[in-house]
């Protein structure tokens, strides 16, 4: 379904009880990059779990992936718009990937709307050169996965294979990675090559206009938080997981052993538990 919020349209999908107390996933950029599985085991344990796209993803407004008007500050007044829709109390906000970065200045610009924080596999500034003391990306890992060729974004085979041999460089299931692909691409609005693209690997992030930089900011959260990030995560490297974890004001910081950059299926009842600590 979809939920008006901030003046835009938000794909979102619901688990368990709408009365239970809600769990807010960022999507990273859509809603898939939270495993089915993982807002399941969320659900049963008391909660109302939603999952939602980014905007330019799955059914949500579709705008100009290929140079974004709005701001990654517009994209955390959304998660604090869409929480207040969806719940007159303050609720548990959980970001991945692209989306913690979504999710930090959410709950740093609106503080009222949320009273927990779950970070995973995130960091805490924007796409572009880091800071000295946080690592980069893997060098070797990123020619390799860059290095690529492009599918025909139009070609829903060609996608998920793209994916699949992706995931493989980074240390992830391609089998997983395969199978989402291919459900993001059904759920991509349009034949639009930019739409599908912008769907599978998030690059309006590339575009976005991040500023001005929130890590200074993130002593002054003043909620619980979880940090989760693969120890083996050759795209935001464990370092980054550690300085928030570090830099947010009584942050617990939970690595998972054998993770790259997505939860695997085996410690989705782990993390779940541990959000639910908060």
């Amino acid at each position: 379904m979809t939920v008006e919020a901030n003046g835009v349209v938000l794909g979102v999908e619901h688990f368990g009880e709408a009365a239970a107390p809600l769990v807010l996933l960022t999507g990273g950029p859509t809603m898939l990059s939270w495993p089915d599985a993982l807002c399941e085991a969320l659900a049963r344990r008391g909660r109302h779990v939603v999952r939602y796209d980014l905007r330019d993803c799955g059914a949500s407004t579709a705008l100009t992936p290929e140079a974004p008007a709005y701001t990654l500050r517009d994209l955390g007044d959304d998660a604090a718009a869409l929480a207040r829709a969806l719940d007159d109390r303050p609720a548990h906000l959980a970001g991945i990937g692209v989306g913690g970065m979504v999710a930090q200045v959410a709950a740093l610009d609106h503080p009222a709307a949320f009273t927990t924080l779950t970070l995973v596999g995130t960091r805490p500034v924007a796409p572009g050169p880091v800071a000295g003391d946080l690592p980069d990306h893997d060098a070797a890992t990123m020619a390799r996965l860059f290095s690529r060729q492009m599918p025909d974004w139009a070609d829903r085979a060609a996608v998920a294979e793209f994916a699949a041999a992706g995931a493989a460089i980074l240390g992830d299931d391609p089998a997983d990675a395969r199978t989402t692909a291919e459900r993001t691409w059904d759920r991509t609005p349009g034949t639009r090559p930019a739409l599908h693209m912008a769907n599978q690997l998030g690059l309006v992030f590339a575009r976005l206009d991040c500023s001005p930089p929130w890590r200074e900011r993130l002593p002054h959260l003043a909620i619980p938080a979880l940090v989760v990030h693969g120890r083996r995560d050759p795209f935001f490297p464990l370092g980054n997981g550690e300085a928030l974890a570090r830099e947010i004001p009584g942050a617990r910081l939970l690595v998972l052993e054998n993770a790259a950059t997505t939860v695997p299926e085996e410690a989705f009842g782990e993390v779940a538990a541990e959000m639910i600590k908060l």
